[in-house]
């Protein structure tokens, strides 16, 4: 796809990647303010193309998503096209939209108004959702006769609990800001004016820590979820030995006692 172009110079479908190797940070813009920044099926390809390209990327820490104009974060796929694809190719959309969960950098989800279907999706395949005060979630595909096909059903159930989660997919209920941050499908809700800064300052939390103390917590708590607690202690126990030998740790140590600021190099 990028025909040895940058990351930034490629053509992807509607959407935009742009980095600050001083931040440290890259963001994925969905690009189609027009139309609320709708995906299409084969944006969904190259966000993951995006995605793991990023990962390999040793000048970006934090990965930003966001969505152009003020209006949406994105309200949704573009549905027409989903006549035009075989069975077979749709029973895999969940793996795209995975991405940012796959990714071993920490992912933030930058949303604001409409945030809907494939939206909601990717939002929730993320590590963090800031949001502004004007966003509204919903997965509407019942309205559509059609269910969510790229991990709403089994995302939402695992964080707000299944009662939950079926009164809003059961109901395609769009759920505003206040009730979706009770529930602990947002992790900050912010002005709509406030909601840039919020971001970057959760960046600027992040890029402070040992980007590889990073990597294995996300492992950790991720691969940990779907096992017995026993086995979740056995795979914390083994990354906590693990790191006890890094390069970080040494200097996150050495600079506890001089009483400075740590320097993480990653290794």
């Amino acid at each position: 796809m990028t025909n040895n172009l940058s990351i930034s110079e490629a053509k992807w479908d509607h959407i935009k990647v742009n980095k600050d190797i001083e931040r440290k940070t890259a963001t994925i813009v969905l690009d189609r303010p027009e139309k609320m920044n709708t995906l299409s099926y084969i944006g969904r390809s190259h966000l993951n193309e995006i995605f793991e390209q990023l990962n390999k990327d040793d000048d970006v820490r934090v990965i930003i998503i966001k969505g152009a104009g003020d209006k949406a974060f994105t309200s949704g796929g573009t549905i027409t096209e989903f006549m035009e694809r075989h069975p077979e190719e749709l029973s895999l959309l969940h793996k795209n939209v995975a991405a940012p969960d796959r990714s071993p950098k920490p992912v933030i989800a930058q949303l604001q108004g409409y945030t809907f279907g494939v939206g909601l999706e990717i939002a929730m395949a993320c590590d963090f959702r800031v949001a502004s005060d004007n966003v509204q979630l919903a997965l509407p595909e019942l309205n559509l006769g059609m269910i969510p096909g790229s991990g709403g059903t089994q995302r939402i159930a695992r964080i707000v609990g299944v009662g939950r989660a079926k009164d809003m997919i059961m109901r395609a209920r769009r759920v505003k800001v206040d009730e979706a941050y009770q529930w602990g499908l947002l992790t900050e809700v912010v002005p709509h004016e406030e909601l840039e800064d919020a971001v970057q300052n959760l960046v600027d939390e992040l890029v402070r820590f040992s980007p590889l103390a990073l990597r294995v917590l996300k492992r950790v708590i991720n691969s940990s979820q779907e096992g017995p607690l026993s086995t979740g202690l056995e795979i914390e126990g083994y990354a906590y030995g693990m790191l006890r030998s890094t390069e970080d740790f040494r200097e996150g140590v050495e600079a506890f006692d001089e009483k400075r600021k740590p320097y993480f190099t990653g290794k």
